[in-house]
């Protein structure tokens, strides 16, 4: 039965051809992020370098994209960029995902005091803009990776919350929950094992899209200097960097702002792709 299901799904989602793009490119970013240290043409660029004799040269054979002020190689600090972005929606995700979710199917199912605590909670959350809740707290602590994720974190997992609470509150009342009540089913497997799977397709799809969001919001915060700190490679920092040097030494700030753009489209299109073959399957 997973096997046809299977099956039917990557049939829906082969069948859109941006569907099939944006994993093309999603996969293409992990693998050069993942590789890195092989792939890079000079991985020592990553970290401490300075190389001044060939410091803001052009996109070349030598240099596919270029280099920056300190003679570093831009494509090589990109593909590492990328490893801080993924890991940063990672860890993200990786939190507030379950997080939310857990809180979610509390409230919604269990109901009571502290459920209306847990949605009045998150409704302060969701009030206020994802990157002003962001600056906000790193406004009061030290710009850095760890720093970053825990302030995403802190604002992302009210907004799964939510979306659980209120599909939870619709099925509720499903045949197959009203059954597995009868025959006495704890309220912790109605919710695991009846519920949660009835909503996955809707988590898979926003964690996917999340994914995207999470990594421009970071590398938002890096670009106002309250993220990744030099010298490690970061593509807001990089955006940023690159901006004063306009329009000169235009390839500094032109091709990280590239890259930032090409990963979030390709989650846009990945998780367009799987609403579409998981609502059809």
């Amino acid at each position: 039965m997973r096997r046809e299901s299977l099956r039917r799904f990557w049939y829906h989602f082969g069948r859109n051809p941006l569907s099939l793009l944006g994993l093309s490119v999603v996969t293409l970013v992990v693998v050069g992020a993942l590789g890195a240290p092989w792939i890079a043409p000079y991985p020592e660029h990553a970290g401490r370098f300075v190389n001044f004799a060939e410091a803001g040269q052009p996109p070349s054979l030598h240099h596919l994209l270029g280099t920056d002020t300190f003679g570093r190689d831009l494509f090589s600090r990109i593909l590492f960029g990328y490893r801080i972005s993924l890991a940063l929606g990672v860890v993200v995700l990786g939190i507030a995902v379950p997080l939310g979710v857990t809180l979610g199917l509390w409230a919604g199912y269990i109901g009571g005091g502290i459920a209306t605590w847990i949605m009045r909670l998150s409704d302060v959350f969701v009030a206020i803009p994802p990157l002003v809740l962001a600056m906000a707290v790193l406004g009061v602590a030290e710009p850095s990776l760890t720093n970053a994720m825990m302030a995403l974190t802190l604002m992302w997992w009210p907004w799964y919350t939510r979306m659980i609470y209120n599909q939870v509150r619709s099925l509720r009342l499903e045949g197959y929950v009203v059954a597995a009540q009868i025959i006495g089913a704890s309220a912790t497997h109605i919710m695991f094992r009846e519920i949660l799977p009835n909503t996955l397709p809707n988590i898979l799809t926003k964690a996917a899209l999340d994914m995207g969001f999470v990594i421009l919001i970071g590398a938002s915060l890096s670009f106002l200097g309250l993220g990744v700190q030099p010298p490690t490679p970061d593509l807001g920092t990089m955006v940023a960097e690159g901006a004063r040097y306009l329009p000169d030494l235009w390839w500094l700030a032109v091709f990280p702002g590239l890259a930032i753009l090409f990963v979030v489209l390709g989650f846009n299109l990945l998780a367009d792709g799987l609403r579409d073959a998981l609502g059809e399957g």
